[in-house]
Order: C-alpha cells, then sequence, then structure tokens
C-alpha cells in the first residue's frame, strides 16, 4: 500500500511539474498549425486570382490589424476586479483584502496612464496641437 502512494505522490509531483511544458506545446503547435492554414489558405486563392491588384487587396486582408491598447478600459477593469476581491476578503477570507487593495492600486495606475498617454489617434493629435499653441 505505501508503494502505491509513493507512487501516486511521484506521478503526481511528475504531472505538475510537465503539465505547463505540455499545455505551452499544446498552444504553440496549434498556433502553427493555424498561421500554417491560413497562409495554404492565401496560396490557394492567389493561384486563382489573375489581377494583381487583387493579390494585393488579399494581402492587405489578411495583415492583422493591431489594436493600441485602451489603458483607461484595462484600469477600470482591474479596479473593479480588485473591488471584488476586497469585498469577498472582508466577508470570507481576510488575506484577499490586501490582494484587493493591491490590484485596486494596479487598475487605478492603469487608468491614470490611460489619461497621460493617449493612445487614439485622434487624441495624439490634439495633444500635439495643444502642445504646439503653448
Amino acid at each position: 500500500m505505501d508503494e502505491i502512494h509513493l507512487m501516486m505522490e511521484q506521478g503526481t509531483a511528475y504531472a505538475a511539474i510537465l503539465m505547463p511544458v505540455l499545455i505551452t506545446w499544446v498552444i504553440l503547435y496549434y498556433s502553427t498549425k493555424m498561421e500554417k492554414d491560413k497562409y495554404g489558405a492565401m496560396l490557394e486563392i492567389a493561384k486563382n486570382l489573375k489581377d494583381p491588384s487583387e493579390i494585393e487587396d488579399l494581402l492587405e486582408n489578411f495583415k492583422e490589424n493591431k489594436k493600441p491598447i485602451d489603458y483607461r478600459r484595462n484600469g477600470v477593469i482591474a479596479m473593479f476586479i480588485g473591488l471584488g476581491l476586497f469585498v469577498f476578503g472582508l466577508v470570507q477570507i481576510k488575506f484577499l483584502v490586501g490582494v484587493g487593495l493591491l490590484i485596486i492600486c494596479i487598475g487605478f495606475g492603469t487608468l491614470v496612464a490611460g489619461y497621460i498617454y493617449p493612445n487614439a489617434g485622434s487624441e495624439i493629435d490634439k495633444a500635439v496641437a495643444k502642445f504646439e499653441k503653448n
């Protein structure tokens, strides 16, 4: 019976150590597979197109459009997560009070950063115009 418990303990330890490796491998495998399939589909479509302008349009459609990070939105979300943990800590688990306050402070800092560093093009244009007036 002790041998079974020892094997279970060791198996659990190995599984706990190797699980992040397995998760990382699965994510990378499927991410690579998805990219490969996307480019394969793009190649097949490009073979059937005769007009070069249509191929350029196709390439533009496959480009990933990166959106700027909205620090204000992320800050508000983090603040409310922290508030939830804080209230839950007051009611149930006492150490969550400090964790909740920490996350509220992180959210507040992110919110302030969103107002200090504008991310939309119009906000940047307004900031540059305001700076040039001074």
